[in-house]
This record gives C-alpha cells, structure tokens and sequence, in this order.
C-alpha cells in the first residue's frame, strides 16, 4: 500500500533510489555473467588465469552459437532492468560496460557471424586452444599435458562443425586460413611436443601422441576441404555494411559518431601527421622526401635472426626514460621476453603482446611476440620484410607493445578494481592507449634531437590513419583489398608485405581505427583534465589515475575524472 502525505489525500512520491542500495544484486548478476563467459569460452578462461575449465574446448556448433545468442539478449536485459541511480559509481560504470560487451556479442554471434564465414576461426581457433595450455608453465607440465589431451580430443570434431557452419564463407578469410594452416599443422607437429619434453609419464605422453596425430591428420584434411570445396564456393562479401558498422562500433567503444564525421577526423589527423613526416624528413635530408628517407633509414635493421635479441636489449632503455621522466608509476615486474609470433597468428600480425591474464596466480612470463619472415620466402622478399624492423622502429613498437604501453597495462591489472573490467575492455583505451605512448615518449623527449625515431613514430602514426580510413571504407564504401594495400603502401607509408599484411586484417577487423580515435580521445581527455586539475595537475599523476581504471570506454572514463562524458574528440 503507498504511504500518504499527512494532510493530504494524494499518494506520496516514491523515496529516489539510494546510491549503493542495488549493489549486491548487482555484483550477483555481473558474476554470473562472467562465469557464464569463462564457461562458453574456456580458452579464454585460460589465458585470463582461471583454470577451472583448461580440459574443456569451446563448442563451435550451430547449437551452441544459438543458445550463447539467446543467454546474450536474456542477460542483457537483466542488466538494463539494473537501476544505474542505486549502484556505487564503480558498478554503475561496470552496468554501462555490460551492456555494451553484451551488445557486442550479439551483433558478433548473429549479424556479424564469423562463425559462418571465417575458416580461419576453426583452424586457429583449436591452435589457440593448444597455446594457451602451452606456453606458460602455470601448472606442472604433466598436469597441462592433461588439459592438452582433453581439448585435443575434442577438435577434429570442431573442424567437422565448420563443414557444417560456413555456409557463407568469404573468399578473402578462406586464403587466410589456407595460407596459416601449413604453420598451424607445424605447430602441432613441432612445437607443442617440444614443450612437453619433462613429462615423464609414458602411459601419458602415448595418449598424447595418438591425440596430437589425430589433430594434425584433421587439419590436413580441413586444408584439402578449404581448398577443394570452401574456396570455389566462397561468395560472400566481407563488408560489415554502414549499419552494422556503426552498431559495432557503438557496442564496443561507445562512439555514435556519423560515418562521414569519423572519415574527416582520421583524413584530418592523417594529413597534419602527412605535413610532419615529410617537415621531419626534411630535417634529415633536405633534398628527399619521406619515402626517399624511410627507404634509406629502413636499411639498417638487425639480421632477422638477431631481432629478437636486439629488441630485448632496447627495453632497459625505455623503462629507465620512463622512470627517470616521471612518465607514469610502473609496478614491479620481471621484463617481458621477446619471441618470435606463434605460427597461427603470422599472417595478419606484426607484433604483439602476450601477457599472463589477471586472474594468474602462478609465476610465469610475459611475452612481446615479433613475426620473422617467412623463412621459404626468397632472400629478397625476406630482406623486403625486414625493412619494417628498422632500429628507431623497433624502439616505436615496444613502446606501444611494452613500456609504457601494453605490458604495462597488464601490470595494473591485477588491480583493477573490479573483475569486469580485467574481462571486458574497450579497445579505443587499450589500443588507443599504446599508440598514444608512442607520441608521448616523443613529447617528453624520449630519443631528443633524434629524427629518425620521430620518421618512426609519424610512420606507425601514419599506418593508423591508414587504418582508420581502410576500415571505414572497406566496410561501408566498397573499398576493395588491392586498393586498401596501395592506400598502405602510399599515404602510410610502409613496405609492400605489411600493407598486404594490413588489408588483410582490415577485412575482418573492420574497427581498427581504434588505434587512432582513441589516441585522439585520450589527448582530449588530458587535456581536459588538466583544465580540471589546474595547478594540481601531473602527467604522472594522469596516466596513473587512467591506468587504475582499467580499460572502461574512453567516455565511462570521462565520466569517472570529469563527471560527465562531454565532448570526446
């Protein structure tokens, strides 16, 4: 019954909600959403730390796509139905992230569906089943090695799912797989044996054998089926459409902005970087231009079988510029270890970050990958590959893979403060953060009075822009492959395999202009938040408060420093 007012005959208005009063309800529900994720995903669950499924593989049938569908919108709206106004500002942050990675699932399980069109996501995706059990020694090697067997009896089955499911396969995402499917069998072959060579468990390792050369005879077979039958059927576009685009990239990082808007802020930012590399150019070599320059700087590079060694020496380096700067508080940590990129990921992948998930109780590694060349591609295309790894290039990508970039990113989360955010993430924080280190260090006078490293840091400024554009019009403005590799190759500035590399990775990765947008978010925000902070104001003291955040969407954040969203760019 409502209570009435004294003295009048109206009910009474109802009390506002209290902040904080709908909290444990809330943190119920956010819970069983992330153990419903680990459960449908336990690869995933794996390289997050949590080993409670490691002898599970995930289910790549029709079925299971449909009911991860269904449990999707069902959970989505229990967090709609959440009152934001009775939730503490973390949960009401982490409610606005649900919802949104909620959201992204959908569209990626039933508009999207790369499920039916990418072959690749069956090939790799068991190889990365595999990897995540092997590379790092969280438990004793026989235990994983257990894990291993169970996960490997389970995928031929997957690649018989994906003769079932890629009934709209694409002709592009079908040469992928085919191309990465010699290094995924050599994988299986090579290097997940050599990584269980102190078990001594024979009854164990002859199970293992038998599983093992059961997966590889399927991922012969799947090659023969791609080629044979995938590949002369694969018809459909690989175009997300405006729609779909827009709507991926309002899940993932919250930015509503008109198409054509986002297309005048990448070709803006891409032609003041354009203006810089070639003034930067200028002041090395007055009588060339920026490409004339790169091609002379981008000759001296370390042998490729000396790369890995020679990034791993310039780490030291950039930490030290870090600490001695102020840049930003890093946590103790032992130094990532530079390896080469696993086979799977060698065709779309330059160089990446490989860490230990948060929720990681053991002591193990983290890993920055780096891709060699082809060692059975000639000695020219080898050298030509090479070029990208010039030393001031070197020195760009770790920082935005390592110091203060990625890795650093990974030592704070562990402290996040909640769990949804050392699951979930926005992609124009994490990618936008890394790349706007690169021009930070620089700012801060990281390498001073030495141009070829800021060549380097406009170059890889410059690849975004590029992405950004790609991406856009790839998806929503009939952009084919061939002309989004000569748009790499021209106005981005890079040699002929990364372009090819990066139209590639630009037909399924349609938002990687996040790498730019958030960069650009990011710069607004500080200086926003200087204004805000006035004589209080640290750079340090910046990047730290960001960085404990985790990586919410770049206007949640806003909202944390600021109260309120306000203008992003």
């Amino acid at each position: 019954m409502l209570a009435t007012a004294c003295g009048s005959n109206e009910p009474a208005k109802s009390a506002a909600p209290v902040a904080g009063s709908g909290d444990v309800a809330f943190l119920k529900l956010a819970q069983a959403i992330l153990n419903d994720h680990y459960a449908r995903h336990p690869s995933q669950a794996t390289d997050l730390g949590i080993h409670t499924f490691d002898d599970r593989l995930e289910d790549f049938s029709a079925g299971a796509f449909a009911a991860e569908l269904q449990s999707q919108k069902d959970l989505r709206a229990q967090v709609a139905a959440t009152d934001a106004a009775t939730l503490t500002l973390d949960n009401a942050l982490d409610r606005e992230q649900l919802l949104r990675a909620l959201d992204a699932q959908v569209l990626y399980i039933g508009t999207i569906r790369m499920w039916r069109k990418d072959p690749d996501a069956y090939s790799s995706g068991i190889t990365d089943a595999a990897f995540t059990i092997m590379k790092r020694n969280f438990a004793p090697a026989a235990t994983r090695l257990k894990a291993l067997i169970a996960r490997e009896k389970a995928m031929p089955a997957v690649l018989q799912e994906a003769h079932r499911n890629l009934t709209e396969a694409v002709p592009i995402y079908t040469q992928i797989a085919i191309e990465q499917i010699d290094g995924n069998v050599s994988f299986f072959k090579n290097d997940v044996p050599a990584a269980f060579t102190d078990v001594a468990d024979a009854a164990l390792l002859a199970e293992f054998r038998q599983t093992n050369a059961a997966v590889i005879a399927a991922l012969n077979d799947y090659k023969t089926f791609l080629v044979k039958e995938v590949s002369p059927r694969a018809t459909t576009a690989f175009a997300y459409g405006a729609d779909t685009f827009s709507q991926a990239l309002a899940a993932t990082e919250m930015v509503d902005l008109p198409i054509g808007r986002l297309l005048e802020i990448a070709e803006s930012d891409r032609q003041r970087n354009e203006t810089e590399i070639q003034a930067v150019a200028r002041q090395i070599d007055p009588k060339r231009t920026a490409d004339m320059v790169l091609q002379a700087i981008e000759k001296d590079h370390p042998a490729a079988g000396k790369l890995l060694e020679t990034t791993q020496a310039t780490l030291d380096s950039i930490r030290a510029f870090i600490i001695d700067h102020h840049i930003m508080t890093i946590p103790p940590s032992e130094p990532a270890q530079v390896v080469e990129t696993p086979p799977f990921m060698r065709s779309t992948t330059s160089a990446s970050m490989d860490t230990p998930g948060p929720f990681e109780t053991a002591q193990v590694h983290a890993f920055y990958n780096m891709t060699l060349p082809d060692p059975r591609a000639t000695a020219a295309e080898q050298a030509d590959f090479m070029r990208q790894w010039y030393y001031p290039s070197i020195s760009n990508v770790s920082v935005h893979e390592v110091y203060p970039g990625h890795f650093v990113q990974f030592l704070y989360a562990k402290y996040f403060p909640t769990d949804v955010r050392k699951v979930f993430g926005a992609n124009t924080n994490i990618e936008g953060w890394a790349h706007y280190c690169e021009q930070m260090m620089l700012d801060e006078g990281f390498h001073a009075g030495e141009p070829s490293f800021r060549l380097a840091q406009l170059q890889d400024a410059l690849l975004r822009d590029v992405r950004f554009i790609v991406g856009i019009k790839l998806h929503t403005q009939g952009m084919t492959v061939e002309e989004a590799t000569k748009l790499f190759e021209t106005e981005g500035h890079q040699p002929h395999p990364v372009a090819v590399s990066e139209a590639k990775r630009g037909t399924a990765d349609a938002l990687f202009g996040y790498y730019t947008l958030g960069k650009l978010m990011i710069l607004k925000l500080r200086d926003d938040y200087k204004a805000k902070m006035g004589a209080a104001y640290t750079l340090q003291g910046f990047h730290d408060t960001l960085m404990k955040l985790g990586p919410l969407p770049l206007p949640l954040v806003r909202r944390a420093l600021l109260g309120e969203e306000g203008s992003l760019l």
